[in-house]
């Protein structure tokens, strides 16, 4: 196994163990949910947007290792970008488990790499994304928060 082989498997693996960014966030104004039905996989994603910025995000859900440890990178990548941005690096994400073609300047998201010789496993690894996507598209919302 190749050096950088080890370090994408790491990479997972880290994600997986230590989920970044876990759990409700409680000033989220933008939420979604994923649901990939033929896995089991389920995700939300929170957003508290503020203008165009994603301020803070946060990820919760079951699944596979692929669905949480894409989902915890993710939330580490988006944070702080725009819409714009954020879409942006979907599409450099979605290019990566498609094709399997790392981006030359390499960065944790090559770690996903060798999905796109599972298709099934495609929609593990974007379900997270997906989710925040749908989040920044929606209308800001203003959601219950728990009562002290």
């Amino acid at each position: 196994m190749s050096d950088l082989t080890d370090l994408y498997q790491q990479v997972i693996l880290d994600h997986n163990r230590r989920p970044r960014n876990r759990g409700v966030l409680p000033k989220a104004n933008r939420v979604a949910h994923g649901d990939n039905p033929t896995c089991g996989d389920q995700c939300s994603v929170y957003l508290r947007v503020e203008g165009d910025r994603i301020a803070e995000i946060s990820f919760d859900g079951q699944g596979c290792a692929i669905s949480q440890a894409s989902a915890s990178l993710m939330t580490t990548q988006i944070k702080g970008k725009t819409a714009l941005e954020a879409r942006a690096l979907f599409e450099s994400f979605h290019h990566i488990v498609t094709s399997g073609e790392a981006p030359e300047d390499i960065s944790d998201l090559a770690a996903f790499a060798g999905v796109h010789a599972f298709p099934a496993r495609i929609k593990c690894a974007t379900l997270g994304w997906h989710a925040a996507l749908e989040a920044l598209s929606s209308p800001a919302a203003v959601l219950p928060t728990s009562s002290s």
